[in-house]
Formats: structure tokens, C-alpha cells, sequence
């Protein structure tokens, strides 16, 4: 199994940035995909999820703001990350899955994280 993230980097609070993440062929098409962070000194959070139907859940800090979305063709998945928050500012993992019927996503593979740091 092969996550792949990328994109992360330093902006100016109020910004965007886009984090896509390649996963191998294999996964792709059956798992659910979801999106942690982890702040220093700070647990680690579910950002969004997105089933293999596409169903999304987002975690109350980032809706509004922030938008999963996966493309089956290219075999990746995507956070777009808009009005950026000093508070946003964490190691970001690429998680394949699986979301069980109570809503709850669960990460089974994780890939390297990318770093967002949000400031001025």
C-alpha cells in the first residue's frame, strides 16, 4: 500500500493551499480516504473523509473551509484548503480506510506526512 502526499509548504494566514495525495491502484478504487493532522504538543485530528461513493464528513474546525475530493482516474485525493488559520498549522497524513455505519472513519494505512504552516 502506497499513500503519497504532497503540497504542503508556508502561507500567509488567509491563504490556500492543495494537498494531493496518490495512492497505490490497488486501494484506491475500494477504500474509503481521509485526511489527518497533528499540531505539536496536540492529538491528532480527522480533517475529512471521503467514502469510495463519495460521501464527505468534515471535522467542525475546517467546514467552510476546507474540501475533500477524490479522482477515481488518477487514482488521488485531494485537500483544498481555503481561508487558512495560524491554528491550521500541522503535519498532514493521507489515510486509506474504512468509515463503518455509525459514521466513524478509521485508518488502516498511512502515508508520510506534508507540512502546512500557516503565518505571517
Amino acid at each position: 500500500v502506497q499513500l503519497q502526499a504532497s503540497g504542503g509548504g508556508l502561507v500567509q494566514p488567509g491563504g490556500s493551499l492543495r494537498l494531493p495525495c496518490a495512492a497505490s491502484t490497488s486501494i484506491f478504487s475500494i477504500n474509503d480516504m481521509g485526511w489527518y493532522r497533528q499540531a505539536p504538543g496536540k492529538q491528532r485530528e480527522l480533517v475529512a473523509d471521503i467514502t469510495r461513493g463519495g460521501s464527505i464528513n468534515y471535522a467542525d474546525s475546517v467546514k467552510g473551509r476546507f474540501t475533500i475530493s477524490r479522482d477515481n482516474a488518477k487514482n488521488t485525493v485531494y485537500l483544498q484548503m481555503n481561508s487558512l488559520k495560524p491554528e491550521d498549522t500541522a503535519v498532514y497524513y493521507c489515510t486509506t480506510g474504512i468509515r463503518l455505519d455509525s459514521g466513524t472513519y478509521y485508518a488502516v494505512y498511512w502515508g508520510q506526512g506534508t507540512q502546512v504552516t500557516v503565518s505571517s
